[in-house]
């Protein structure tokens, strides 16, 4: 029964860090973080590596401190808080960087409405190029209008 607790956790921590990321985007990324993250809007990139890419760093940190944490003195909840963050940055990965901004050639014609949706309020996002006035801060949770355009 145990591990039905540790999935609920590490479920309960996806979704969560979708709030984080929202959070963390709007006001930290586009806040006193924007020199990391300004090149991210800029029309193109011309490294492979942008600054913007510390930002995986930075949230890695507290997921491998959790796991580190949460295997001593035997395996616990802290493991399952860090592989939640971890499986939420894999996500995030594939969905920003690969699906949406194509710094990986893997999914280049979709036709799933809920990934086009995703890619449209993400254009919305970086028609700013400045920070301020933003707007669709989050990644997997978008507004519905975006997969009826």
């Amino acid at each position: 029964m145990e591990y039905l607790l540790f999935i609920g956790i590490t479920l309960a921590t996806f979704i969560t860090m979708e709030g984080v990321t929202w959070c963390t985007h709007k006001f930290v990324m586009h806040g006193f973080l924007w020199y990391l993250h300004e090149d991210h809007h800029q029309p193109r990139y011309q490294n492979i590596l942008e600054k913007n890419d510390a930002f995986f760093v930075i949230f890695a940190i507290p997921s491998i401190a959790l796991f580190y944490f949460g295997l001593e003195p035997v395996l616990n909840f802290k493991f399952f808080i860090g592989l939640g963050i971890l499986l939420y940055g894999i996500a995030y990965f594939l969905v920003h960087d690969v699906l949406i901004h194509q710094r990986f050639k893997w999914f280049k014609n979709t036709k799933n409405k809920y990934l086009i949706g995703l890619r449209k309020a993400h254009k919305i996002h970086h028609k700013h190029l400045g920070k301020e006035h933003g707007e669709c801060f989050g990644m997997l949770f978008v507004p519905k209008k975006y997969f009826s355009m």
